[in-house]
């Protein structure tokens, strides 16, 4: 499966062979849908607490005596029914992650990349650096016509491209070891360079 090379001028830059077993699958929402709950789940903070009836401060003194009121019998103002009493059954600290295979996540990541290319929304460039001017690069992005787009590159970033790229909006840039189902699928363009394809063939092999 060939596909043109661009360059962030625009100009040509030759082609790229691509593995047929990375770019080349029947996209499976099931499986996309998995792994993006996966990611989801292990980003969420879990943070969330409510104080429990043992928690809240509150004198234990018996409230009032226990028969001859007409109402109903009650040991303690911490009681859930109270207003200001402990919570019963509420949210604790905990963590919301869940297990997903190696194998899974590398078969997520591919058809990831594959939804990409079956949409027509994967765009090679030859490599990602630049003078590390943000006008400039700005200016490049726009005439290419990409509005939400995730660059790819190879091992690491190049710092200029990054420190260029930071400012503007809709941009973003990751290592090829950064590459992820949920930030591929949420952006609209997915560029990647000629050693971000290298890098991502030798890490799903």
């Amino acid at each position: 499966m060939k596909l043109d090379v661009i360059k962030l001028d625009g100009g040509k830059a030759g082609s790229v062979d691509l593995d047929e077993a990375l770019f080349g699958l029947e996209p499976r929402a099931d499986i996309l849908h998995r792994v993006v709950r996966w990611q989801r789940n292990n980003a969420q903070a879990g943070t969330h607490k409510v104080k429990t009836r043992s928690e809240v401060k509150y004198s234990t003194k018996k409230i009032y005596r226990q028969k001859g009121t007409g109402g109903a019998r009650h040991g303690a103002r911490s009681a859930p029914i109270f207003r200001g009493g402990g919570i019963y059954k509420g949210p604790v600290v905990r963590s919301h992650g869940h297990d997903l295979t190696k194998k899974f996540r590398k078969l997520g990541l591919r058809h990831a990349l594959s939804a990409k290319m079956a949409a027509g929304e994967l765009v090679v460039i030859e490599d990602a650096t630049t003078s590390g001017k943000t006008a400039a690069l700005a200016k490049q992005v726009k005439d290419l016509g990409w509005k939400r787009a995730l660059v790819i590159d190879g091992a690491s970033v190049n710092e200029d491209f990054l420190a260029a790229s930071r400012n503007i909006e809709g941009l973003d840039i990751l290592p090829s070891m950064g590459a992820n189902v949920y930030d591929i699928l949420k952006r609209d363009t997915l560029v990647i360079t000629k050693a971000g394809i290298e890098a991502l063939e030798a890490r799903l092999k």
